[in-house]
């Protein structure tokens, strides 16, 4: 199973307050979110598919703080490093040094301000991730 770190693009159309389990309830600009995971666990890789999965309804579990505000969000993109080291706080890093967060969001696992950055323009977003990762691809 190839195993990695990713991130998923998303969208979100409208201006939207969720209640995110145990945080509570944190409001989102309409725009665009970039979550980054890890995918180095025994399913690997098919960890994007359940996060696809809860965004098209077809899974109802809330397990991680993603899972509150896919089903509010279209897939634009998903960026993947293969990799079996742990950089997924790294590419985080990178990421929020261009783009905004939110606090605390899919990161209580580790010492990160966030794991969720958001911006207006897809442009950027997508700029700032792709660079993001390409940092580290030739990392395996």
């Amino acid at each position: 199973m190839e195993k990695g770190i990713y991130t998923l693009v998303l969208r979100l159309d409208s201006d939207i307050t969720i209640c995110v389990g145990a945080r509570g309830q944190i409001r989102f600009q309409r725009g665009y979110y970039a979550y980054t995971g890890s995918a180095r666990g025994s399913g690997g890789l098919k960890r994007i598919k359940r996060h696809l999965r809860v965004m098209d309804g077809s899974n109802s579990a809330r397990r991680w703080h993603i899972d509150y505000l896919l089903p509010h969000t279209s897939l634009v993109e998903v960026v993947v490093t293969k990799t079996h080291k742990d950089l997924e706080c790294s590419i985080v890093q990178k990421i929020g040094e261009r783009l905004s967060f939110i606090p605390r969001f899919g990161c209580t696992d580790c010492k990160c301000l966030s794991h969720l950055h958001y911006s207006e323009y897809l442009d950027e977003m997508l700029g700032v991730i792709r660079h993001a990762h390409a940092d580290f691809s030739s990392v395996i």
